[in-house]
């Protein structure tokens, strides 16, 4: 580049026009070849990060829709990215959906500010940890992250309410069904040593009298629950956003 740079400029001083503009092209070709590839370095690395374009067009669709502090935040997976009428369930309460489809906890962690801590929320929904031990995650690592989440909101306001709910028990993961039920024994045990946090228990909801997920909640992929399971869920928030 340099090479062909001072070439240009040795034709500018001793050349014909004609000269100058045989080179000029190429220069400019160079040039936007380069600028080219720099916007796709940086659209790579942007993709690299996991859930970054998701997470930017959920904050940025926010941001024009606009929101006011004091927000009831629920986030996590797409279990609460797909319930898509939960401000409609809940009328009276302000609600603020940022659940992104596939997370796991250490990716929430990662987006923590712009999916909750920029919100400035009174009370805080998590539901993570289900992705996270489909794809064999120890329990000690979800949790971990957990706590990190709940630290750092708690730092920024100590008096927001956590509430972290446990994994649900889906048909199509039913292999796993000790791992989750481990879980969230564990989970619930953590939030019993924190203040300002609480355990959200689903499973009992969401299995029958023989303690068999109930696969008329789901929709047909058997993971992710249908109006009907939601309707289930709005049960069981009723009582704490009341």
């Amino acid at each position: 580049m340099f090479g062909m740079y001072g070439f240009d400029q040795h034709l500018n001083g001793f050349g014909s026009g004609k000269n100058k503009t045989m080179f000029r092209p190429m220069k400019n070709r160079l040039f936007l070849s380069i600028l080219l590839f720099g916007a796709f370095c940086i659209q790579t690395f942007a993709q690299g990060i996991p859930f970054e374009n998701e997470v930017r067009q959920l904050s940025a669709r926010y941001d024009s829709l606009g929101w006011t502090q004091g927000a009831t935040v629920f986030t996590g997976s797409s279990t609460i990215r797909m319930w898509n009428n939960l401000q409609e369930t809940f009328p009276t309460e302000n609600l603020i959906n940022t659940g992104f489809g596939g997370s796991k906890a250490s990716d929430l962690e990662r987006h923590l500010f712009p999916l909750v801590i920029k919100f400035e929320p009174s009370r805080v929904f998590i539901y993570e940890g289900d992705n996270d031990l489909w794809a064999d995650v120890p329990v000690s690592e979800i949790l971990q992250s957990l706590d990190n989440i709940v630290t750092r909101i708690h730092l920024v306001n100590p008096n927001v309410k956590v509430y972290l709910i446990g994994a649900k028990p889906s048909p199509s993961r039913w292999t796993k069904k000790d791992n989750y039920m481990i879980f969230n024994q564990m989970l619930k045990e953590y939030c019993q040593t924190k203040e300002e946090v609480e355990f959200v228990d689903t499973w009992q909801a969401l299995t029958d009298a023989a303690g068999n997920p109930r696969p008329e909640l789901y929709i047909q992929d058997m993971l992710h629950l249908n109006a009907e399971g939601y309707k289930v869920w709005e049960g069981i928030f009723k009582s704490i956003l009341r």
